[in-house]
């Protein structure tokens, strides 16, 4: 069944924002919008000229009428008018949430983008006290969040954020359209996430264009369209600033001042509308960029040197094989060092001799004390870092060393597209019991949809346990993928069916990307990185 969501805002007598352009924005995610009138202005591209509040009777009547037929999976708001509606609309949100499951987006829609006050001071009051409580995410800009916060608003951006969520939200996307310190950045459009998934600037190259009327609408909406997919909060953000950014590229010039962004399908199938989203509160200076890494093909992993040195005897071998140790409870720091650092020096040997790649997984500093070329990184690595930490790596990868970063959402895929890559890992393509994750299987669609949309070669891992499976792997489109327990004790045996069935998936068709990925994650379990 279609998902539905709610759009609770105001008319734009020109066509351009609110409702009218929340419909356009859940229409091109494919979810029906019921749209709620709050309020009824009277605009165009120049002016607004008048604002009329819905009376709440008539708010209270749209909610009635609706929760018996249409009940919605997430409720988006623009402009409401009057504080009046806001309690409406709170009682409302509450006795809803008593029935089923109900995300809240909370656009506050304070100012219009010609420059009319949309809300007085109690209708703020009323924003801060009852809608931020019960919002699982509200996307204000900067000058909205000060509006929001009063004379107690930090300076900064993301302290902004934090403080708006220590008011009772659940999520904060602040964009950056209209605050000075981002527009500095002439050559990038960036938000401050702010979820219990993901914190960071999520960046994309800016739009030429004076036309932008309506880009706060579409991305809250889009936003709350991911929502109502299913979608947890820090992907649905990256799915809204695809959509947003793709309406910008399609907004239409229309009567003498600034014209409506126009948000159509076909945005998530875009590689140019990836975004990337940065590890730290750094503001990025730049939209990070490398030539595309080699393809790796059958992507071995092993656990000890000894492996190694059995895979890549075997003839023909692969191209890729990855170091992956983990600590022997009876070893202390030093023992594991030591150990760890012969292992890493006798593969690199081995690698070098058989003309393949080695990549150490996770131990960044020994591998590269060790002159390892090629390292893997896991996203809970990347975060453990300091900042002299990622100079140290960025110095050895300028100097030459390949990094490739796991990947299993798209905060995740975007976090990986900021470091620049040689290569990102997709998965767990299938079920795996390899590592507890709480991850869902991507399947052979979000895999081709990763080979097509992510800055670095893709490689498929998890659950990959059959030659059958992996040449499905190549078939997606993907640039290799990890065999594992696959390899068995005896990788003379296995190896040549695992290498015939790679180069049959890549000789045959390659799978077609969809049109929008599904969720990896369930909104139920979130893991907080």
């Amino acid at each position: 069944m279609t998902p539905i969501i709610w759009s609770i805002a105001g008319t734009d007598s020109g066509g351009g924002a609110g409702l009218a352009a929340d419909q356009r924005a859940a229409d091109a995610l494919g979810v029906h919008c019921c749209t709620v009138v709050a309020g009824i202005t009277a605009q165009s591209t120049t002016e607004v000229t008048h604002i009329e509040a819905t009376p709440p009777a008539v708010l209270q009547a749209q909610l009635d009428t609706l929760a018996k037929d249409m009940a919605p999976r997430v409720i988006k708001t623009g402009l409401l008018g009057s504080a009046e509606n806001v309690r409406v609309l709170a009682t409302f949100v509450d006795r809803l949430r008593q029935q089923q499951p109900l995300a809240v987006v909370v656009d506050p829609v304070l100012r219009a983008s010609t420059g009319a006050a949309l809300a007085d001071a109690e209708l703020r009051a009323a924003y801060r006290d009852l809608l931020l409580p019960r919002a699982t995410v509200i996307t204000p800009n900067q000058a909205e969040a000060v509006a929001l916060l009063g004379t107690d608003a930090p300076d900064d951006i993301p302290s902004q954020a934090r403080a708006l969520r220590a008011l009772g939200c659940e999520a904060v996307v602040i964009t950056g359209g209209d605050a000075a310190l981002i527009q500095r950045h002439e050559r990038l459009s960036l938000d401050w996430l702010d979820t219990p998934q993901a914190a960071g600037w999520l960046a994309l190259p800016r739009e030429a264009t004076p036309h932008n009327h309506g880009t706060g609408c579409t991305f809250a909406s889009a936003l709350a369209a991911a929502l109502a997919l299913g979608w947890v909060t820090a992907d649905a953000a990256v799915l809204g600033k695809m959509a947003a950014t793709h309406a910008l590229r399609h907004a239409r010039a229309v009567g003498r001042g600034v014209g409506p962004v126009i948000a159509r399908e076909g945005f998530a199938t875009d590689p140019s509308l990836l975004p990337q989203l940065s590890l730290d509160e750094t503001l990025p200076l730049a939209w990070a960029s490398r030539p595309r890494g080699s393809h790796p093909g059958v992507y071995a992993i092993v656990d000890s040197a000894d492996r190694v040195e059995a895979v890549l005897a075997v003839r023909p071998t692969v191209d890729t094989i990855q170091l992956r140790m983990k600590r022997p409870p009876e070893l202390d720091e030093e023992g594991w060092r030591a150990t760890l650092a012969k292992a890493i020096t006798r593969s690199q040997r081995a690698a070098e001799a058989a003309g393949a790649t080695l990549v150490v997984n996770d131990h960044w500093r020994a591998a590269i004390e060790a002159g390892a070329k090629a390292l893997h990184l896991g996203q809970e690595d990347l975060l453990a870092m300091s900042e002299q930490d990622r100079l140290e790596l960025q110095a050895a990868r300028d100097a030459g060393l390949q990094l490739g970063i796991s990947s299993h959402s798209l905060w995740e895929l975007c976090r990986a597209a900021a470091m620049a890559p040689d290569l990102i890992a997709c998965g767990p393509v299938w079920p795996t019991t390899t590592k507890d994750m709480p991850w869902l299987p991507q399947g052979l669609d979000n895999l081709a949809w990763w080979a097509h949309m992510a800055p670095a070669p893709v490689v498929g891992i998890g659950g990959i346990l059959e030659p059958a499976q992996l040449q499905a792997v190549a078939q997606a489109g993907a640039a290799g993928g990890c065999v594992v327990r696959g390899l068995g004790d005896n990788p003379a045996l296995t190896l040549p069916d695992w290498l015939q069935a790679w180069r049959t998936g890549q000789e045959a068709a390659h799978r077609a990307p969809p049109a929008l990925p599904h969720p990896t994650l369930p909104q139920e379990r979130q893991p907080s990185t």
